[in-house]
């Protein structure tokens, strides 16, 4: 197939479905993945489309590279967060070892938690002091601080949860798709998020319904790897079991 040929096939599929991964476009194409790579990268030198890590997504799709301050994303869709963070701290039962990931709406589980015979980890500081003000045991992942999403990153960090076997862990994300998983912009933060998510026997992604067809760049979980907590579910989504939709 003529170059010219698989750039308007890759195209009209990325415009079509809004995102594409590598592996698709290998067998769409016929052509070996560092043809298609080799392609994504011009086409997106050419500003066609937006080369991201295992595939491409629209011009104009929805592409997070930064977090926002954490003050600014309480305010988001405060209403939601807190119906899925009542829900979530309700799964916790006695004698569970939990971890609790940075963010918004996992930090608004705690203020639902009743259960004081589990143990806590996270790599958040803010939710460390607040389990704490509440009578509950937590300990703190120790590695580098990182402001912007006031969490604890770093290889320290990484090291500190081969020790855990956790029983239950609750993740926030920055985007949930279909082809790209669960993603969030920052690659130390999704070291963290994907190996605490490999020492959970039950994983929870608490999402609002705005973070389905977000995509940021680095991918920390594919879509079958977590039950997903939300208010809302996509039509493009419904069929996906582990996404429950929580009503109360």
């Amino acid at each position: 197939m003529l170059t010219e040929e698989r750039f308007s096939k890759i195209l009209a599929r990325v415009n079509k479905d809004g995102s594409v991964t590598v592996s698709d476009l290998m067998t769409e194409l016929d052509a070996s993945e560092s043809t298609v790579r080799r392609d994504l990268l011009n086409l997106a030198a050419d500003e066609k489309l937006i080369k991201v890590r295992g595939g491409a997504i629209a011009l104009g799709g929805r592409y997070g590279t930064r977090d926002d301050e954490v003050s600014i994303r309480q305010e988001r869709h405060a209403d939601e967060k807190i119906l899925i963070a009542k829900y979530a701290a309700a799964l916790i039962e006695d004698d569970d070892l939990v971890y609790i990931d940075g963010g918004t709406t996992t930090g608004m589980m705690i203020r639902f938690l009743k259960n004081r015979e589990a143990c806590y980890v996270t790599n958040a500081l803010l939710h460390a002091k607040e389990l704490a003000d509440i009578g509950m045991k937590v300990f703190v992942l120790g590695g580098e601080y990182k402001s912007t999403t006031e969490v604890i990153v770093g290889e320290e960090a990484v090291e500190s949860l081969s020790k855990y076997n956790f029983t239950k862990g609750f993740f926030g994300t920055n985007g949930i798709d279909d082809r790209f998983g669960f993603t969030t912009p920052e690659v130390r933060e999704s070291t963290i998020k994907m190996q605490a998510l490999k020492r959970c026997r039950k994983r929870y992604i608490l999402a609002d319904a705005s973070k389905f067809g977000q995509i940021a760049t680095i991918t920390f979980g594919q879509l079958d790897e977590a039950e997903v907590l939300t208010d809302n579910i996509p039509e493009r989504y419904q069929h996906f079991t582990n996404i429950r939709e929580v009503t109360k």
